[in-house]
């Protein structure tokens, strides 16, 4: 992922020293283990952890490049870093890596960081709930008009609206805590997860210490199903954060204009056009939830592997494991920043409901006109009549008001009086059980 797109929290997880530590946290691990069950001496142990930790404590572009230059003639990443490692430690070096295979290491370090990459795109998605549920909070009450296929429907607010987003991350975090718990699963089984040369309570014992369940069956390698989990998990979390920055897309239109991105002093619109400000924000996200949703389709293609194990899956999840959660961490943050920061047009959402002279409350006429007596077919006719022509009269300097046309109709003026007809269409039928919504969502205040 280019640095545009990356937080440093997140690329420290991904960074070759970060996995380089975790490789020989492993390895120390499983000596460590294998001193206590009496395979390996207890001096060796010590050995590979005190001059492990000395070599990686601090490890620096010098020494990633000396294991690349290793790696150059092993061709053969894990080789390199145990002769790497050997260096430092001397003749117990012959101890490390005892009876292990190299998908142990690399399949057991993906988990450790797949698990703190969730962890910090966890605490994302709840930076995003926690500035929805300011602004619904905020905007409980505001009015503004509900859309569908894009065009005006009813009467909703816009607390309400962003209530919907809100539990639709709640969702979405109990989908990464599941992919989390999916993908914290340890391998160290030996050649074909046999446990031939290693026995399986050096699995337990690293890993216990990793914070990790171990592989029932990991087959060599940690079955891809588990990673596919993962990464359709952080696809549908890209969903939602598109669906909300579509949102705001919308809502900044220049006709539309009941929501805004920020716009901060000196910010620029338009190399060519001062006036402009543009909702730059919400499309950088919905970019970027794209790229995190082609993510899942690969990850899907590496459940299936030859037999006990091949290496197809390895290239793609050097791809994709950075970079689709950076890319999400930094989308999510990106979106956190700009609900905080939405400028809303409250005004402008009352004039924009009013727009079409009332039409937006034809249901509950047609509703009314039913309880009066006249059939539903009767009353649907009358009410659309009506909205029609309300409709095709809008601009015109003789225009009138759904009301009026209602009254209008006979089989309506027969049932309803302008009084009668003007508390059918009271907006504040529509919000009388925002509260009930509202504690559902976010327990009762």
């Amino acid at each position: 992922m280019v640095p545009r797109y990356t937080r440093p929290q997140m690329a420290e997880i991904w960074s070759p020293e970060a996995r380089y530590r975790i490789w020989f946290e492993i390895e120390a691990l499983a000596a460590e283990a294998m001193a206590e069950l009496g395979t390996i001496p207890a001096e060796a142990a010590r050995a590979i952890r005190e001059g492990g930790t000395r070599k990686t404590a601090n490890i620096t572009t010098a020494d990633v490049d000396r294991i690349d230059e290793i790696e150059r003639v092993t061709r053969h990443d894990v080789i390199a870093f145990l002769t790497w490692l050997g260096e430092g430690i001397g003749e117990h070096a012959r101890y490390m890596h005892q009876g292990m295979t190299s998908s142990d290491v690399l399949d057991t370090c993906l988990a450790v960081q797949m698990t703190r990459a969730a962890d910090l795109l966890i605490a994302d998605v709840e930076a995003v709930m926690a500035a929805l549920r300011a602004r619904a909070l905020e905007h409980k009450y505001t009015p503004t008009i509900g859309r569908s296929h894009g065009i005006h429907a009813e009467p909703t607010t816009f607390g309400l609206k962003l209530a919907g987003h809100y539990v639709e991350f709640a969702r979405n975090l109990d989908r990464l805590k599941a992919a989390r718990a999916e993908v914290a699963t340890c391998a160290i089984s030996g050649p074909v997860g046999t446990f031939a040369s290693v026995d399986p309570r050096v699995e337990a014992h690293v890993a216990n210490h990793l914070g990790l369940a171990v592989e029932p069956v990991s087959t060599q390698v940690i079955p891809r199903d588990r990673h596919a989990a993962f990464f359709c998990a952080l696809a549908v979390v890209a969903g939602a954060v598109e669906r909300l920055a579509t949102e705001v897309r919308h809502l900044q239109r220049s006709e539309v204009r009941e929501a805004e991105e920020f716009f901060h002093a000196g910010q620029k619109g338009s190399s060519a056009m001062p006036h402009k400000r543009n909702p730059v924000l919400s499309e950088n996200l919905t970019g970027l939830a794209r790229l995190v949703r082609g993510y899942a389709f690969p990850a899907l293609e590496n459940i299936t592997l030859w037999h006990e194990r091949d290496i197809s899956h390895s290239s793609v999840e050097r791809v994709i494991g950075p970079d689709s959660t950076i890319a999400l961490d930094f989308a999510l943050m990106r979106l956190a920043g700009m609900m905080e920061k939405l400028t809303i047009y409250s005004e402008r959402m009352e004039e924009n409901l009013e727009s079409l002279g009332g039409v937006v409350h034809s249901q509950k006429v047609l509703l009314a006109l039913t309880q009066a007596g006249l059939s539903r077919e009767g009353s649907y006719a009358a009410v659309q009549k009506a909205a029609m022509e309300t409709w095709l009269g809008l601009g015109k300097a003789d225009a009138r008001r759904f009301a009026e046309n209602l009254l209008a109709v006979p089989e309506v003026a027969a049932r309803m009086d302008a009084g009668a007809l003007s508390a059918a269409m009271d907006p504040q039928r529509d919000f009388r059980h925002v509260d009930t919504v509202f504690a559902r969502v976010f327990g009762t205040p």
